[in-house]
């Protein structure tokens, strides 16, 4: 890795995604489930831990999973961590990871609220009235999430604010398409399908968002701060 010039935080967070990864494997051979303890619950879940919010973020529930995840964190998080320093480039990313569990808690907050009247529930004497409830309570209060998607959401959101003329050639389209246009594009297309709930999608695409939103504010801010400084020095 150090001949192809990866920097050190992008470099680490590729080989501990990695290893949470292989010991998920491992785990799983022994009828261990790892992402039941380190994944991230919903917060009124009797199986939600503190540390799963920072923990789920180094979890993927497939090889696809962390194979895309982790090329988007290496082809867009060197260029933002060679521009940032590695301290500023980690903060960022931790940021953004918490921003996109805060966004899909709150959208599952509004979920269960809708069906219990509260955010918060005894799920010992909780009857739901239909099973279609049943199932989407059971989804939000034992599914775990898992996957950095949010913080490589947040990433790309920044790279697209920063280098917003910079051509990307990718494997699904044809013909090189500049970071300005693909980026938001692809956000709008998580928030349809965030928005249109299609059966049998158990992808958090509110999350994705949430690491996107976080990511742009984030960068913003810094922005206009070094902005602020270039001048007054």
């Amino acid at each position: 890795m150090n001949n192809i010039n990866i920097p050190p935080v992008v470099k680490n967070l590729l080989i501990i995604n990695g290893i949470f990864f292989l010991a998920t494997l491992i785990f799983e051979q022994q009828g261990v489930r790892l992402s039941e303890y380190l994944g991230a619950h919903y917060f009124d879940s009797p199986n939600f831990r503190v540390w799963q919010p920072i923990t789920y973020m180094f979890m993927h529930g497939s090889f696809m999973h962390l194979f895309f995840n982790m090329f988007g964190l290496f082809m867009f998080g060197g260029i933002l961590e060679h521009k940032w320093g590695p301290k500023r480039f980690l903060n960022f990313y931790l940021i953004t990871g918490l921003g996109a569990l805060a966004l899909q808690w709150l959208v599952q907050g509004i979920e269960v609220y809708q069906i219990t009247g509260s955010f918060l529930n005894d799920l010992n004497t909780l009857i739901p009235s239909s099973r279609q409830e049943a199932t989407k309570l059971g989804g939000i209060y034992f599914v775990p999430m898992v996957g950095a998607s949010g913080a490589v959401f947040g990433i790309m959101t920044a790279f697209a604010v920063l280098y917003p003329n910079m051509e990307l050639m990718l494997m699904f389209i044809p013909f090189p398409i500049k970071a300005k246009y693909f980026i938001p594009i692809y956000i709008v297309i998580e928030l349809f399908l965030g928005v249109a709930r299609i059966p049998g999608d158990s992808i958090a695409h509110f999350a994705h968002l949430g690491g996107a939103l976080i990511g742009f504010i984030l960068v913003k801010i810094w922005k206009d701060k070094d902005r602020f400084y270039d001048y007054y020095e």
